[in-house]
């Protein structure tokens, strides 16, 4: 993103307020502008900066105006809308479509050379009747009681990460040890792909080559082979095993069984087995990756709040909610486009504009949250938005939730004593700001 420019509204006063019982402080009133001459924010010119911290540029456009205006490096309009009450409004509204075949029509229309990924068709890129259509194919996988039979595979393969870890364990002894590890490559992303190839009935050996695909996919910049590349070789791949799975008659009970056996139906096409594949792999192991990074940093900048953990870790599960809450592992939803005129807060943005919903800023929104910026686990002011809302609405929260909740109780449990590998400044974070992940954590174990 090049500019941020606080669209035109009129001089009112804010008109979302707290919830009731809240007892939230008020946000900073918005700054006065005349709509004839909108104010421009200028991001911070160093990505890694604005990578590694991004909330005081979400802040800034928060308290400027309902509704600010991004154009991105390839010349594209969008809309951002901050605001938390705007945000779960917008999250429903079903005049903000999703269909990305006809958003990159539109994007097409604009500027040349704009990437929304109209070439993998899945639920999440898709509104009703196709979304309500694909969804259904799949919820039942992720129903509470499906999720909550996974705990057992969960915890057993949160268990085998971490003896890979730990030194001691495989010397069976009780010595203290210590390890230098990183933790999102040797933990964090393993872990919840390994969740995945299991759900959907995959090589658990080519996770490498999954990661490299969603890397691509996700973090599209400019010139758009990669993406494209990642796109293809992932189709080839998933329409491969189906076919040898075809001829040799074998149908396991995962998930793809049930997308082939949707097929076979006509409830799907191969494109669309292709688009499923792809975000339950992208979606199923991105959000618990990110999440699990920036729980372990944020635990390690707030001792008192790790103490608290370890004093019962049965409080995990709020802890959770407030990780997911604190650091949102979603930055931005997805893109929307507005199907007619859309006010948001005194400002219309009219019909066919691109719209983004910052999730992260929303979450750290004063007028919903108490002192946000804090990392305070044992939070009462809940309702985050980090999985979205709506009919799009992330399916595997459930799922996303429980590998945290296991991954770090267990974590926290074998290595009492965790420190940092590297000098904070030099972390890297995930080259995108839809996502809010780091590259790597680099942590030394004490056992």
């Amino acid at each position: 993103m090049t500019t941020a420019t606080a669209a035109p509204r009129p001089n009112s006063p804010r008109p979302d307020s707290p919830p009731p019982h809240s007892h939230q402080p008020d946000s900073p009133p918005p700054d006065k502008h005349r709509p004839d001459k909108p104010e421009t924010t200028e991001p911070r010119r160093n990505p890694p900066t604005l990578l590694s911290d991004p909330y005081p540029t979400l802040a800034r456009m928060r308290q400027s105006a309902p509704v600010s205006v991004l154009h991105s490096d390839g010349g594209l309009r969008l809309w951002i809308i901050p605001r938390y009450t705007d945000v779960r409004a917008a999250l429903s509204d079903h005049r903000l479509a999703q269909d990305v075949r006809r958003a990159q029509t539109l994007a097409d229309s604009r500027v040349e050379g704009v990437n929304l990924g109209a070439e993998i068709t899945h639920m999440l890129s898709s509104d009703p009747p196709d979304h309500t259509r694909l969804r259904r194919v799949v919820q039942a996988a992720f129903s509470r009681k499906r999720v909550q039979a996974m705990r057992p595979m969960v915890e057993r393969i949160t268990l085998e990460l971490l003896d890979e870890l730990d030194p001691a364990a495989a010397r069976h002894t009780t010595r203290t040890t210590t390890a230098t590890v990183d933790l999102i490559r040797d933990f964090a992303f393993p872990l919840p792909i390994l969740v995945v190839c299991e759900l959907l009935g995959l090589p658990p050996q080519d996770r490498n080559l999954y990661r490299e695909w969603s890397t691509a996919i996700v973090t599209q910049e400019g010139d758009h082979t990669a993406f494209q590349q990642a796109v293809h070789e992932m189709g080839s791949y998933v329409l491969d095993i189906a076919d040898q799975r075809i001829r040799r008659n074998d149908r396991p009970a995962d998930l793809l069984t049930d997308l082939l056996a949707a097929r076979e139906r006509g409830e799907l096409t191969d494109d669309e087995i292709v688009g499923m594949v792809a975000l339950l792999l992208i979606g199923g192991h991105e959000t618990t990756v990110n999440l699990l990074g920036t729980s372990c940093l944020a635990l390690l900048r707030n001792p008192d709040q790790t103490a608290w953990l370890r004093a019962d870790p049965t409080r995990m599960p709020m802890a959770v909610e407030e990780f997911l809450r604190y650091d949102s592992p979603i930055c931005m939803a997805t893109t929307r486009f507005t199907t007619q005129p859309v006010n948001i807060g005194g400002v219309e943005i009219p019909q066919d504009e691109f719209v983004l919903l910052s999730l992260g800023a929303a979450n750290r929104d004063p007028a919903r949250f108490q002192d946000p910026d804090r990392l305070i686990l044992n939070r009462q002011d809940t309702g985050h938005l980090a999985f979205g809302g709506g009919i799009h609405r992330c399916l595997g929260a459930l799922l996303g939730k429980l590998e945290t909740e296991i991954a770090l109780t267990a974590l926290l449990a074998r290595f009492p004593e965790m420190t940092l590998a590297c000098q904070e400044h030099d972390l890297r974070w995930r080259n995108t700001m839809m996502l809010r992940g780091l590259e790597t954590l680099p942590l030394t174990l004490n056992r």
